[in-house]
């Protein structure tokens, strides 16, 4: 990671853009931006027009860092190229843009409410081919249901454990132990996930993480957590929530700032015009930053 990178995450001002859709979610985002399964025969076929719809959002004119601090990558985009260069390199290079890489490789059967991350065999090369793309930092998912203390408790550890890899790889890990916004149990999950992440944050000296998380239930809920010496940034996933709803609680949370991915692109399609296209995406990332930084 720069220091350029360092400092632009920690002290600017926006918003994550997530355009990190990985094999499995890829055909849902493609069709709510009006692209169906018929369009394509394979994954190659899929992941060239999912691509194309992330350029299309990347170098449109409205997809700039005076509201943009960073954008999640799924590695397929990080390895293709924008504009006859990296992606992740077009984003910094071009727009100053903070390039992250989804390192993750999915989800586990849920065991005690929650879902760990599959096993990663390829992170040591994940790792390797990220920072040869200038990319700052990474980011993993995984997903707790119930409020399970020994499940929640082996997510955040699994998390830590990923995080302290790659910090020795030199990048900046975002952590993001995503809880299921339809969970009967949302609130006391959130309970026992802040206490497992004060933990392991205690235990980091003088090392920084990120962490990406649910939109809480309560208002100002992980404020302990952003002011953690050892937290660079908490950033908010939409997690299901329609851009309008996501919006709406983010600005009541005034430490955390968005990270977004179908809130961010939700209405956007291929049929649009670019100027149609241009003046929706403005609309939404204008709505996301003022929720993220005009608290």
């Amino acid at each position: 990671m720069s220091m350029n990178q360092f400092e632009r995450m920690s002290t600017g001002r926006g918003f994550i853009a997530a355009l990190d859709q990985s094999g499995g979610s890829t055909p849902k985002a493609l069709k709510l931006y009006g692209v169906e399964e018929s369009a394509y025969s394979n994954e190659e076929e899929m992941f060239n027009l999912v691509h194309q719809m992330r350029a299309r959002i990347m170098t449109s004119a409205v997809f700039t860092s005076a509201r943009i601090l960073g954008v999640i990558l799924f590695e397929e985009t990080m390895k293709r190229q924008i504009a006859g260069v990296g992606s992740a390199e077009y984003l910094w290079s071009h727009k100053g843009i903070v390039p992250f890489l989804k390192i993750d490789n999915g989800l586990l059967a849920e065991v005690n409410g929650a879902q760990l991350m599959k096993p990663i065999p390829q992170l040591e090369e994940r790792l390797l081919s990220a920072k040869n793309h200038n990319v700052f930092g990474t980011k993993m998912r995984s997903l707790i249901k119930l409020a399970d203390s020994i499940g929640i408790k082996d997510c955040v550890k699994q998390q830590f454990e990923i995080a302290a890899q790659v910090l020795d790889s030199g990048l900046m890990p975002i952590l993001e132990p995503e809880i299921d916004i339809n969970s009967p149990e949302k609130s006391a999950a959130e309970a026992i996930l802040k206490r497992e992440l004060i933990e392991h944050l205690n235990a980091l000296g003088s090392k920084k993480v990120m962490l990406k998380l649910t939109l809480p239930d309560t208002a100002g809920y992980y404020t302990g957590l952003t002011a953690h010496p050892s937290v660079l940034r908490v950033v908010a996933l939409s997690g299901g929530y329609s851009r309008d709803q996501a919006n709406a609680i983010l600005a009541k949370n005034p430490d955390l700032i968005a990270s977004f991915s179908r809130a961010l692109t939700e209405g956007l399609n291929s049929k649009q015009s670019e100027d149609e296209f241009n003046e929706l995406l403005d609309f939404s990332i204008q709505s996301i930053y003022e929720a993220s930084v005009l608290k």
